[in-house]
């Protein structure tokens, strides 16, 4: 199966924004080595010490540093955007990296209603125009505006040979029946809902293959993984999620991924166990053995052509290792299909 990487830029304690954002190119150069299909990066504004608020920026810095796996927003918050606006960007990173870059498209806030505020005049009035923004961005792509409309007498340059692959992102049935019905790619994020994905990706499914006979379907599932030598090294290192996760609720609170020490030596309630467990269990967690059996248990609920992973833990080298492990069990889920 092909497996892909979700970076977010957490900012792990003990470490700098800079840090964090030199961790997510380290990160992408060895997704690369180790033959992961693409690498996208979200796009977040002042929300739980994550340090990259503009994707673009990102992806043209990850770009200059490697030469093959694909890059993209996952994803650029549309409803804050003129399409116009975006269209230029991405097609200028797609000249400068042909046919490598992705443009994943979503409607959250992705921060505070401050942050929308300070970001949009109207952020609802954006996420109401979310799907006319979608067929207006189309359109510049594609160059196939009407001649009497007035957006026909402009281009988003520089127009590159092949433009960026686009794909639609959500964890809802209202966003899956809006990728059928513009003919998108769908991306679903199975980490952060607990929807019946397998059902929503399967009416996608159907409902593009009703409205766009002949169009190729597309299914990329995030999923959620830390893979280790040993489980319990694993769920060791999931501590330092699940006590981040706990701090969001608290805005006082320090907001950088602390370490697995500091999250060890927290003290736990009976209901912070309860609360370590169910994210255990929304989770692919554990040594190869578990997570091949894990991810196998999901493909066959899915059957999707690609899985992006995303891996918060606090050490940028149990991260990369997580990857390097994942991808060894991928290959041997592979050998044992044949």
């Amino acid at each position: 199966m092909k497996l892909s990487v979700l970076d977010q830029a957490p900012i792990s304690t003990g470490m700098s924004e800079q840090e964090a954002l030199q961790a997510m190119i380290d990160l992408a150069k060895h997704a690369e080595k180790h033959g992961y299909e693409r690498f996208w990066v979200a796009e977040h504004h002042d929300l739980f010490g994550l340090a990259s608020p503009n994707p673009s920026v990102m992806i043209s810095a990850i770009g200059a540093q490697t030469e093959q796996i694909r890059l993209g927003a996952g994803a650029v918050l549309l409803p804050y955007y003129k399409p116009f606006s975006v269209a230029e960007t991405y097609n200028l990173l797609a000249t400068l990296y042909p046919n490598r870059i992705d443009l994943g498209l979503g409607r959250a806030p992705g921060g505070s209603a401050e942050v929308s505020q300070a970001l949009s005049d109207n952020y609802l009035a954006g996420v109401r125009e979310f799907p006319a923004k979608i067929a207006e961005l189309q359109s510049f792509f594609k160059q196939d505006f009407p001649e009497d409309h007035p957006f026909s007498k402009i281009t988003p340059t520089p127009v590159p040979p092949t433009p960026p692959d686009v794909w639609l992102l959500g964890t809802s049935e209202k966003s899956a029946k809006l990728a059928a019905e513009k003919g998108m790619k769908y991306a679903f994020g199975h980490f952060m809902t607990d929807v019946n994905g397998p059902e929503i990706v399967t009416n996608y499914r159907k409902e593009i293959k009703r409205k766009h006979p002949g169009k190729q379907v597309e299914v990329i599932i995030a999923i959620s993984v830390i893979c280790a030598d040993t489980t319990e090294e694993a769920e060791r290192l999931a501590l330092s999620q699940w006590l981040w996760k706990k701090r969001q609720n608290d805005p006082k609170s320090d907001g950088r991924v602390p370490s697995v020490k500091e999250a060890e030596n927290y003290p736990m309630t009976k209901e912070d166990e309860k609360d370590f467990t169910q994210m255990k269990e929304q989770m692919i967690i554990g040594d190869p053995n578990k997570v091949r059996d894990q991810l196998t248990k999901l493909d066959f609920e899915y059957e999707a052509d690609e899985y992006m992973v995303i891996t918060i833990v606090h050490d940028p080298i149990a991260k990369r290792h997580s990857y390097t492990l994942l991808q060894e069990v991928n290959k041997n889920i592979a050998r044992n299909s044949r």
